[in-house]
């Protein structure tokens, strides 16, 4: 476990290190590149694939976001897989089973695809909450090989709702179509709103895998803007260091 667990409104959120590593060869991109309208120098970008383990007060575990999965995931294209996150998870005694709750910020492979590993749902007692729009949009791998093996498990929602106790998702779409962030008091879960701090600085910046470059930056500089008004705290996927104080 490199990273410790923070406490936020009573509730107790620890980051889950999945994997470290450069993106792979298939879609590696020079990083002003990666990141349209930066000047970012070509070195190797690193990411960090986080997931986030909330405990509340009576115990109730929700996860945001299961990772990279397999070395057969839809992920081992271009992602350093295995991901890491059952192993995790039992550092901190914890079972996939005891899962009551996954949220899915979205369904790009590195976050999504370790919610399946030998053709089974990982976290068999959770629902998993995904947005109405992310679920339309699915395709290829991602919904044969993931979304199809956990939809009886599946909970649906449109734009903003709380979906554990004390546990909120808000719609920020265009990254993909129904990306979400969780929301647990000042702490914001932040999927791939963000993904390299160059955007903290300017949100205008685009990521070219973002699905809707136009849409993803204006959610980006909203969503950021009302998150600094109020001090949060964001918990962020890719960053080297999960948890940074606006």
């Amino acid at each position: 476990m490199p990273h410790q667990p923070i406490r936020v409104s009573g509730v107790e959120v620890t980051p889950l290190c999945d994997a470290v590593g450069p993106m792979g060869p298939t879609i590696r991109r020079p990083p002003a590149e990666t990141f349209v309208g930066s000047e970012l120098r070509d070195e190797p970008w690193i990411l960090h694939f986080h997931c986030y383990l909330i405990r509340d007060a009576a115990d109730r575990l929700t996860l945001v976001d299961t990772g990279i999965g397999g070395v057969d995931s839809p992920a081992s294209s271009w992602a350093p897989v295995p991901g890491t996150l059952t192993g995790e998870l039992a550092a901190v005694g914890v079972a996939p089973a005891e899962i009551g709750t996954v949220v899915l910020t979205h369904l790009h492979s590195d976050h999504a695809s370790g919610a399946v590993a030998d053709g089974r749902p990982v976290f068999g007692n959770a629902r998993h909450v995904l947005q109405r729009a992310e679920l339309d949009a699915a395709g290829g791998p991602m919904l044969d090989q993931v979304v199809a093996v956990i939809k009886d498990h599946l909970h649906v929602v449109e734009g903003d709702a709380e979906v554990a106790p004390g546990v909120h998702v808000r719609s920020a779409p265009g990254h993909t179509p129904g990306h979400q962030i969780a929301r647990v008091g000042e702490l914001a879960m932040t999927g791939d709103l963000v993904l390299h701090p160059v955007q903290l600085d300017d949100p205008a910046i685009r990521y070219v895998y973002d699905d809707d470059q136009e849409a993803a930056a204006r959610t980006r500089t909203e969503v950021l803007a009302a998150l600094r008004a109020e001090r949060a705290i964001l918990a962020t996927a890719h960053f080297s260091e999960p948890f940074l104080r606006l």
